[in-house]
């Protein structure tokens, strides 16, 4: 539980500064066997030539005015001429002769004074081969070896010709070097697709008693829990090459391009089978077909067609297996799922918690832990935690553990891991009044203090006012004692009771109420509907189920949606929503002003530390309790109470 605070986002960084290739904070090092194309090379060039032109390859005489060159020839000054269309070179006389040139204008008598002073001159006569060899031929010839030298390093796949061609990596049997060993957590999806490992090991083994291999595995989960890693697993225990392509390199703008693409991806993949095709997040290019609103030709229907019948071609004794990962199964085309295709169907799930302690295990492999650090318990402050998040959180706590110069990783860097991954990075330099701080404080109070008294809710394991991420002025966190899959009634109502321990806190402290219980209030809202709508957990409206899946396994479900009940019906609704809410209420406020000692000692704690763990909240309720019970009771004095 978090209250919601606005704080802008950081600038957007500057990413053209490398755009030809030259600037930026790049790591500029040449890696052996790649070159690089660099656009200055050819503005170098242009320079270059055009220097060579300009000074080596034409003179440079001195310009001088007409009526000085006339004033020469009066003289007897001027030695050969050259005259020209436009102007008229020549040389004067003296030690060292110098080059002179001006512009021709329309005179007459300029051949009668040059023979009256028997003056040597001649027409211009040039050889147009060199310079024009040296000024076009030379500079387009050197454009084009740069132009040959840039497609050939920038890769096949810029040329016209091959947009057609497969942009599949492809990894040997030797640059895989990922096996079961490097994946935990999720046994069952080890142990499925172990038979393709041993299928594409001994294919004989199975053909000899005529079984017939799944021709594809689609692998199916949730963000990050490793189905990528499976996959190259698999291919690394088999010591085949593995083909790994995205669903969303097939299409381009080009109409074709994407099923050709799959045709040249299929026949590399005979080519070198046994192999393993795999292609990664399958939802971009297997969308059902038939959801193309605007109508018309569509290219990516027409790639997954190609797929289709490339897939449907394939002879089992061919050993190449298709495998799949996508995260949103619901959408894919039937046609994709039948079996023939991808018919068998691994799910990769999220690790429990001996999965996530395994996930910890390797992941931590190689970082310096403290003796006092326990995976395990580290595992169990983690539901719901994905492979990837269970990575990240052992690569911030390293990274902690560094900054603060110590030596090995212990567990407060693991606990401020966990919260930084959680609720994001603390921010205690946000200034804040005293009134919001203390608010904040009150309203964690109250969501803690619930926590620990209702039968069914997570013990806490820590609250918190320090502030973290973009809107969470503070937290409270709580500490599930086991992996949970179902969860009954009781619950969900002790669920609304945490949820709304900070709204009613502010109310009983404050008389007043603020914007923080913003996010507690939606998802309580959401709870109350679901136990309405879809759990059956109304007295009142009975065991049925008002709300349709959100998202339908076949398209042409999806165009019937809407309520299927009456205005009456939904007006029932909202007022058992309206009312699961309201004794909820109820009962949090009973629950606060029984325990508003303990409500006040635990705010002012918080406002001196900013931090209070779990065990000692539950020391401090333990105290009350036992306080309340050495009371001596009023009736036994002989004293009256006042309702």
């Amino acid at each position: 539980m978090a209250l919601n605070d606005q704080d802008p986002i950081g600038n957007l960084k500057n990413k053209l500064l490398s755009l030809f290739g030259s600037s930026g904070q790049k790591d500029k090092t040449p890696q052996p066997g790649k070159a690089r194309f660099n656009i200055w090379y050819l503005v170098l060039a242009i320079f270059f030539f055009s220097y060579l032109q300009q000074f080596l390859f034409t003179s440079k005489p001195e310009t001088i005015p007409y009526s000085l060159f006339k004033q020469y020839v009066d003289q007897g000054m001027v030695g050969e001429l050259v005259i020209g269309p436009e102007n008229i070179k020549g040389k004067l006389a003296g030690t060292p002769e110098r080059e002179f040139t001006t512009v021709r204008v329309n005179d007459s008598d300029l051949v009668k004074d040059l023979d009256k002073h028997k003056l040597s001159y001649s027409g211009r006569y040039e050889n147009k081969f060199l310079s024009s060899l040296l000024a076009w031929i030379l500079p387009l010839g050197f454009f084009f070896l740069v132009w040959r030298f840039a497609m050939k390093k920038m890769g096949s796949g810029l040329g016209v010709m091959s947009f057609s061609k497969s942009k599949a990596k492809i990894f040997a049997e030797s640059d895989t070097k990922v096996s079961f060993a490097d994946v935990a957590g999720i046994d069952e999806s080890k142990e499925e697709l172990e038979e393709v490992v041993e299928f594409l090991k001994t294919p004989e083994k199975f053909q000899k008693l005529g079984g017939r291999i799944p021709k594809g595995v689609l692998l199916v989960g949730p963000p990050g829990t490793g189905k990528t890693l499976l996959a190259r697993a698999v291919a690394g225990e088999a010591k085949v090459p593995f083909f790994s392509i995205s669903g969303s390199e097939f299409v381009e703008m080009f109409v074709g391009v994407g099923a050709a693409r799959v045709r040249d991806l299929f026949s590399q993949a005979a080519a070198q089978a046994p192999c393993i095709i795999f292609i990664d997040e399958l939802d971009a290019l297997g969308k059902a077909r038939g959801m193309n609103v605007t109508g018309g030709h569509d290219e990516r229907e027409q790639t997954l067609n190609q797929l289709l019948v490339e897939m449907d071609g394939f002879a089992t004794n061919k050993g190449v297996i298709i495998m799949a990962a996508t995260n949103r199964p619901e959408i894919l085309d039937p046609a994709l799922l039948r079996p023939g295709r991808l018919d068998r169907q691994v799910l990769v799930d999220r690790p429990d918690i001996n999965g996530r302690e395994a996930i910890l295990k390797i992941h931590s492999s190689n970082v310096a832990l403290s003796t006092e650090v326990d995976l395990h318990k580290i595992a169990g402050r983690t539901p719901g935690f994905v492979g990837a998040d269970l990575a990240n959180i052992v690569n911030e706590a390293a990274l902690l553990a560094a900054r603060d110069d110590k030596e090995t990783v212990d567990p407060a860097d693991f606990d401020e891991a966990i919260d930084r991954v959680m609720g994001g990075l603390q921010k205690k330099n946000r200034m804040m009044n005293a009134l919001e701080k203390e608010t904040v404080a009150f309203h964690e109070s109250g969501h803690a203090i619930v926590a620990e008294s209702v039968e069914h809710a997570d013990p806490v394991h820590k609250v918190s006012v320090i502030p973290r991420g973009i809107a969470a002025l503070g937290y409270t966190q709580q500490q599930p004692t086991e992996d949970r899959y179902l969860m009954t009634r009781s619950e969900l109502v002790d669920r609304l009771a945490v949820l709304l321990g900070g709204r009613v806190a502010e109310e009983l402290v404050f008389n007043e109420i603020s914007t923080g219980a913003q996010n507690d209030l939606q998802r309580a809202s959401d709870i109350a509907r679901a136990m309405v709508t879809e759990y059956g957990m109304s007295e009142l409206l009975g065991l049925v189920s008002y709300e349709r899946p959100r998202q339908a396994m076949f398209p042409q479900e999806s165009f019937s949606s809407g309520k299927n009940y009456s205005d009456a019906k939904a007006a029932q609704i909202d007022d058992e929503i309206t009312r699961f809410v309201d004794e909820a209420h109820q009962r949090v406020r009973k629950i606060l002003l029984e325990r508003r000692p303990v409500l006040d000692d635990l705010a002012s704690l918080l406002l001196k530390q900013e931090s209070v763990q779990g065990e000692e909240l539950r020391q401090m309720l333990s105290a009350a309790v036992g306080k309340r019970a050495a009371a001596p009771d009023p009736s036994s004095a002989g004293m009256t109470v006042d309702n």
